[in-house]
């Protein structure tokens, strides 16, 4: 079950009426791309989607990680490419772009592009990031 496509939620009294072990089951995935749901109050799972150059998304009968198996999606230009052009207007489309992607995928939250993360040779997931 995905949110609304305006759905408000008051965090702190979500948070204030939540126990310890729902507050840790949100914590952990309910599968590979969705929370766990909280029913007692109404929370459903939502899901989640890689989106380092757009929405990364594979069929339900997948295992999620053969990126020849992904469903067909728009392929943007890397963060950095992007990012380098200077260009607000465009980066703006950019992101309409990929919030009426999800918006129709269901997908309630993009893991990707991030925005100057990249602090430590380390990371791994430079190529995601703006900066």
């Amino acid at each position: 079950m995905a949110l609304p496509a305006r759905a408000q939620i008051d965090v702190t009294t979500l948070l204030a009426t939540l126990t310890l072990d729902e507050k840790v089951s949100l914590l952990d995935g309910g599968d590979f791309w969705h929370t766990t749901a909280v029913e007692r109050v109404d929370l459903p799972a939502i899901m989640v989607s890689d989106g380092p150059h757009g929405l990364r998304m594979q069929p339900e009968d997948g295992d999620h990680l053969g990126l020849a198996t992904s469903v067909p999606a728009t392929c943007f230009p890397p963060a950095a490419g992007l990012a380098s052009s200077w260009d607000v207007a465009l980066l703006g489309r950019v992101g309409q772009a990929l919030g009426r992607e999800c918006r129709a995928a269901g997908v309630s939250v993009l893991l990707g592009p991030g925005v100057n993360m990249k602090r430590s040779p380390l990371c791994g997931r430079s190529f995601e990031y703006f900066s």
